[in-house]
């Protein structure tokens, strides 16, 4: 299977910003143009680009999917997810041309559900993100963009999702996303350990080209890339090397 570095554009108003540790209070706001910057991730190489809809992920509505139509037609498969809590809602988001739909919030609520969609629509159509904290012993599992403490666990959910077939998996250690703090790699070993049968995708706090070989190597299957790129501590050129 190969290794993909995955550019990601997450969208509060059509505009690109970045969320510290998933706070929406702490929002920086970037100048780039998101169908211009998906448009240059795709010139640079990357067969892959990672959109959030944050307003649709608190809300549940597809708020951004005109925007995010527009960059399913940049020239890469896009996995996009934000909001998606209905059948309806990844009728719309295949229609709009996206590759992989990421489930979240839904995934941890009503797993059962997403279990009917992996079998209706193929697994390797959806990206299950399991994004998570450290409290109290266990990895929880916040949802609503982070917003809504939920019951489950990652090490109920993940090995789970894993039997029903699921394919791939992104998770977000929340405590270091925005922070440029590095990739929680004891979170990715642990987590190939608990379901090895899912291809993780390492998300959250990535600051240099060797993070990303650390995580490869921590078994991670590929990696989400914002704000590194977005301030310009590599490139994403740089990043396909690795």
């Amino acid at each position: 299977m190969n290794f993909e570095v995955i550019p990601a554009i997450d969208l509060r108003g059509g505009q690109v910003v970045r969320l510290r540790q998933g706070d929406y209070a702490q929002e920086t706001r970037y100048d780039s143009d998101p169908r211009e910057l998906a448009a240059r991730y795709a010139h640079a190489g990357t067969r892959w680009l990672h959109v959030v809809d944050l307003d649709g992920a608190r809300a549940g509505d597809l708020s951004n999917l005109a925007i995010i139509e527009v960059m399913a037609k940049a020239g890469m498969h896009v996995q996009a997810g934000g909001g998606v809590r209905s059948e309806e809602d990844v009728r719309r988001l295949f229609a709009a041309g996206v590759s992989r739909i990421v489930v979240g919030s839904v995934a941890i609520r009503d797993p059962e559900r997403v279990a009917e969609w992996l079998n209706h629509h193929g697994a390797d159509r959806f990206t299950i993100a399991l994004d998570t904290r450290w409290r109290d012993g266990h990895w929880r599992l916040p949802s609503a963009g982070w917003t809504e403490q939920e019951v489950r666990t990652l090490d109920e959910l993940a090995p789970w999702y894993a039997e029903k077939g699921a394919r791939h998996l992104l998770c977000t250690d929340i405590d270091r996303d925005g922070m440029l703090a590095g990739f929680n790699l004891d979170l990715y070993r642990h987590l190939t350990q608990c379901a090895p049968g899912l291809a993780v995708q390492a998300s959250g706090g990535v600051r240099s080209l060797e993070d990303i070989r650390a995580a490869r190597n921590a078994g991670a299957r590929g990696v989400i890339l914002g704000r590194a790129l977005l301030e310009g501590r590599f490139t994403l050129e740089g990043a396909l090397a690795c």
